[in-house]
């Protein structure tokens, strides 16, 4: 694995009323969606654009997603998402991904989500996300 899909990287976030159940903090379903939106802005900072391999007929999917809850956020919260990977195989990648709260480095969550690249037909491309 190059060191560019290795560094690690923060993206910053703050916690929309319409993100929040009737208890007032995030679902946790809109979790998925901040860390699908950090895992776009990493492979984006290595110089490969989601839309761009897509277009090309390559298929970035998640295959396994696995997430620990252990505190929760409300509406105005500020946090970040810390992304790094690592290589499975030659034909997955872990992302391992953690939200801290931004002003106490709180750990929110911690998640693992397992992601592969295929062609639109699901056939394997191995080793796609090691380029630049």
């Amino acid at each position: 694995m190059q060191d560019n899909l290795s560094q690690k990287d923060r993206i910053y976030f703050e916690v929309r009323d319409y993100e929040c159940d009737i208890q007032g903090i995030v679902n946790n379903a809109v979790y998925q969606n901040y860390l699908e939106h950090a895992r776009h802005q990493f492979i984006k900072t290595r110089g490969l654009d989601f839309a761009n391999i897509t277009a090309q007929g390559i298929y970035l999917v998640l295959i396994k997603a696995e997430i620990d809850y252990i505190q929760s956020m409300r509406s105005g919260d500020v946090f970040y998402i810390q992304s790094t990977v690592e290589r499975l195989s030659k034909l997955k990648l872990n992302f391992l991904q953690q939200v801290h709260r931004s002003d106490n480095d709180q750990l929110i969550l911690s998640a693992k989500m397992t992601v592969t690249s295929t062609t639109k037909k699901g056939k394997a491309i191995v080793d796609h996300l090691a380029a630049p």
